[in-house]
Formats: structure tokens, C-alpha cells, sequence
């Protein structure tokens, strides 16, 4: 059943839902406010659509902001239709979709509008870790509406025309769009991170439709899963080779090869995404070292070490998976910490949430050692020690303080330099300390690697794992919340 009427807002609505789901809510709704002559303007449904529909027969909750009215200002009665959805979407379970175009608050109506949109912003809250949040910016979301999007859980943006911001790039001291346009798509999505996807609009749509059919409907109620189709078993060729760019590994291991990647142009050696293992959405969690482009050449390099940006990232993403019920699965490959000025003044911060996501979650966690694993950086990703159900590794990952060489050269600095011939010292003393303190063997030696595994078994053994854990039940003392 539909009641769309003509126009962007409901364009977009159409190419989001399947076709004629779309019920509207709130159709007569308009503008109240007696001040300044605004009841002599036409405000049809106050400027927003709002209502339901399906996404491939799992019902969702949609408003859709039309920029043709008033200049497409948000007023009293236009918020108070968003809230509306959310109480309907919290009521039922399912989740909401914004598609938004917003010039900012109706100065007509004043604290009002203030008011109402003080609503919307609790009723987001409430609903955070309860229905996911999803928003797609398609026109201008300005200032207090730019807050709207930081407050779901997954933020879609127009790559060419749209514009997000809370105060605009031309107010900010020695800025202009044309020196830094702190507003696009392209800022948002690879300096801030707000921005999970920038893309075409129609692309966009198509995007939500995937993400949806992947994502729970609430925190209780998990719809996302799909028949398997792939082989259980299916022996990933070639896996080792995709250690340095981890979202081609993710991947060839998920089903059918589904791999929805979130945050992907921000902190790109931090790989965050969905994969599929026998039909269950898993949140994959990788350390990069390289990108690869269409044709398997190198694109990008990193130097394999945790970022602030990259923890942050990371620890956003495990904490919407925790609050959902979805299990995470960490591909380990990190020497250490990303060593610098800027770095300094974060990393540490950045560490701790990524660490405290980790070791907070109670869903099932498996971590798989692909490379080296050096020093605390290791631990803060996901390894046994702060909660990993099961830890797997390759067979020529490293795992310990440093690499053998470089603590060979500080534990026997004295008698390598007293030595005539040094260097064979330095790799007899080194190769000593890889057996006994950095091997995979010695760390599985002592349980913090469960299993050793052929990179090419990498799939049968994550599911079997994920299927052993289906049950886990895991308890946390008794408190409000954490305060990292």
C-alpha cells in the first residue's frame, strides 16, 4: 500500500522500500506556529514524510525530509513526526531510516522547534543499542540536524552535492569551502569518519538495502539470518596472500564471498565490516597493511601499527555489534604502535575504548593471528587474554614482546659488542629467543593460542568455532555502565 505523493522525498523513499510497502503516517501534519505570517505558507506534512515499509519483508520505519518546504527547515510539528517514528519503531522492534535534507531549525519558530528537536534527540538515545539507526544524507544537514546522524549508528552521504556540517566550512577562522570544504562527503567519510559510505544517491539506497538484510531487527530479536548456500568447508586457496589487504581476506571467507565494509574510506588499516559464516552475520575486525586495487596491485601502504584513528574505529564498531548480539571475529597482524607527535596526543585514549570494547563485549569472540603479534597492541586486539573465546593462528604468525631480533639486540647488547663476529651472535641469540618467546608454537605452548590452523582452513574453523559459541552466556558485575 502506498500514499506517496510526488517529489524527491518520496522518490527516495520508493527506491529505498520494496515496491508499494510504503505507508505513510502523518500526511496532514503541518506547521502551527502563529508567528511571523507562517500560516499564510502552504507546510504539506511540515515539510518531512514520515511512515513504514519493508526492506526485503522485514518491516523498517522511514522519514524523508523534502527541502521544497520552507527551505527545507525543520520546525515543531516536522520533529515531532520523526519522534513519532521512533516511538512506533521502538514499540515494534524494527529499525529507522533517515534520508535527509535539512537546512537547520525554523528560525520562525523559535524555541518550539528547540523544543521538539530536543525530543528527537532522546528519543535517538533511547532507541541507541535497542533498533539500529541508519541515515543517508542526500541535501544540507546543518547545524543541529548535523548532530542527527552522529547519534545513529551508520551514516550514508552523496558523494557530489551533499553537505554536512555544524557550523559551516565559510564560518569557521581562516577557512572557506574552496581552501577546505569541512562540509563534503568526501571529508566526512576520510578525515572525520562520520560517514560510513559516500556514493551516488542511487547507490545509496542500494547500500541501506544491504546493510538492512544483514542487521538485526532490535536488540532482542536477530532476523538477519540467511540460508547458506556455500560450502561449510570450503578451503580458502591462497588466503596467506591476502595478509596485507584483510578486506579482500574477509571476503574469500565469507559466504558466497558477502562483505559489507563500514567506515571504509576512514582509518583505512583498521578494516570494520559484515560478513556472512553459514548464514550469521559476523562483525569482522582486521588490521591492514596494504590496499589493493581491481587488479590486485598495491594502492596503499601501511606500516602495520594501531592508529588512534583506526582503535576508535575499531571500537565503535565492536560496541554496536556487542549491543546487538553480533559475534566478532579479529584478524590479528599488528607490530605495535603508530609512533608520532599527533599520534601521541590520542593514542593512548584511543587504545583504552578499543581495548574496553573488546573485553566489555559478552557475544562470541574469535581471533585469528595471521602475522606478527607484538607487544600490548596485541592484546588490545581481541586476544586472549582480555576475552577471546578462541584464538587461532597461522603457522608462521609471531606472537610476543617484539620481533626476535630487535630483543635479541637489547637483552644481549654487552656481548654481542664484545663479539668478534657480532652478527652471528645477534641471529644465534635472535633465533634462541624466537623459539622460546615468539614462535606460534611457544604461545600455544602456554594457551593463548587455542589451535594452530592452515591459513587455507580458515573458514571451516571460524564457523565451527561461532557454532560452538552459539550459546555463550557471559555475565559482567553488577553497575550502571563503564566510563571509558
Amino acid at each position: 500500500m502506498s500514499n506517496l505523493s510526488t517529489g524527491k522525498a518520496s522518490e527516495r523513499i520508493a527506491g529505498l522500500l520494496d515496491a508499494q510497502s510504503f505507508v505513510e503516517i502523518g500526511s496532514c501534519v503541518t506547521a502551527r506556529s502563529t508567528d511571523f505570517n507562517l500560516p499564510e505558507k502552504k507546510t504539506p506534512a511540515d515539510g518531512v514524510i514520515t511512515g513504514y515499509g519493508t526492506i526485503d519483508g522485514n518491516l523498517v520505519y522511514v522519514y524523508s525530509q523534502d527541502a521544497s518546504v520552507l527551505g527545507g527547515s525543520m520546525g515543531e510539528m516536522h520533529a515531532k513526526k520523526i519522534s513519532a517514528v521512533y516511538g512506533l519503531a521502538m514499540k515494534m522492534g524494527a529499525p529507522v531510516i533517515g534520508l535527509i535534507d535539512c537546512a537547520g531549525l525554523r528560525l520562525q519558530e523559535g524555541t518550539d522547534a528547540l523544543q521538539a528537536f530536543g525530543e528527537l534527540y532522546r528519543n535517538q538515545t533511547e532507541a541507541s543499542g535497542v533498533i539500529p539507526q541508519i541515515t543517508a544524507v542526500f541535501g544540507v544537514c546543518g547545524g543541529g540536524m548535523g548532530v542527527v546522524p552522529a547519534l545513529t549508528d551508520f551514516t550514508f552521504m552523496e558523494k557530489d552535492h551533499a553537505k554536512l556540517f555544524v557550523s559551516a566550512p565559510n564560518t569557521l577562522d581562516g577557512n572557506y569551502t574552496a581552501k577546505c570544504d569541512t562540509a563534503s562527503a568526501a571529508y566526512q567519510s576520510e578525515k572525520i569518519g562520520l560517514v560510513d559510505v559516500a556514493a551516488s544517491e542511487e547507490e545509496i539506497l542500494s547500500e541501506i538495502r544491504t546493510l538492512v538484510s544483514v542487521l538485526p531487527a532490535n536488540n532482542e530479536d536477530d532476523l538477519s539470518y540467511d540460508e547458506c548456500t556455500d560450502d561449510l568447508n570450503r578451503v580458502c586457496e591462497g588466503l596467506e596472500n591476502c595478509t596485507g589487504d584483510t578486506s579482500v581476506l574477509l571476503s574469500v571467507i565469507s559466504d558466497n564471498h558477502f562483505f559489507f565494509e563500514t567506515k571504509r574510506n576512514y582509518a583505512k588499516e583498521m578494516v570494520t565490516g559484515f560478513i556472512r559464516l553459514n548464514g550469521n552475520t559476523v562483525g569482522a575486525v582486521a588490521n591492514r597493511s596494504q590496499v589493493c586495487d581491481e587488479e590486485g596491485n598495491t594502492a596503499e601502504e601501511f606500516d602495520g601499527t594501531l592508529t588512534s584513528a583506526g582503535c576508535r574505529k575499531a571500537a565503535e564498531f565492536v560496541e554496536f555489534c556487542d549491543a546487538f548480539n553480533i559475534p566478532v571475529l579479529t584478524f590479528t597482524n599488528v607490530k605495535g604502535y603508530k609512533a608520532d607527535m599527533h599520534q601521541e596526543r590520542k593514542i593512548a585514549k584511543a587504545v583504552a575504548e578499543m581495548t574496553y570494547a573488546f573485553a566489555n563485549a559478552t557475544v562470541p569472540k574469535v581471533n585469528v593471528i595471521i602475522g606478527t603479534a607484538y607487544g600490548s597492541a596485541y592484546v588490545a586486539m581481541n586476544s586472549k587474554s582480555i576475552g577471546a573465546d578462541l584464538v587461532y593462528a597461522w603457522p608462521g604468525a609471531s606472537i610476543g614482546m617484539m620481533d626476535a631480533k630487535s630483543a635479541a639486540r637489547i637483552m644481549y647488547a654487552d656481548e654481542i659488542e664484545k663479539a668478534e663476529n657480532g652478527a652471528a651472535v645477534l641471529a644465534e641469540k635472535a633465533a634462541e629467543y624466537e623459539e622460546l618467546q615468539s614462535s606460534v608454537l611457544s604461545a600455544a605452548r602456554r594457551g593463548y593460542v587455542d589451535t594452530i590452523i592452515d591459513a587455507q582452513d580458515t573458514r571451516k574453523y571460524v564457523i565451527g568455532a561461532f557454532e560452538m559459541l552459539f550459546t555463550k552466556r557471559e555475565e559482567r558485575p553488577a553497575k550502571k555502565h563503564g566510563t571509558v
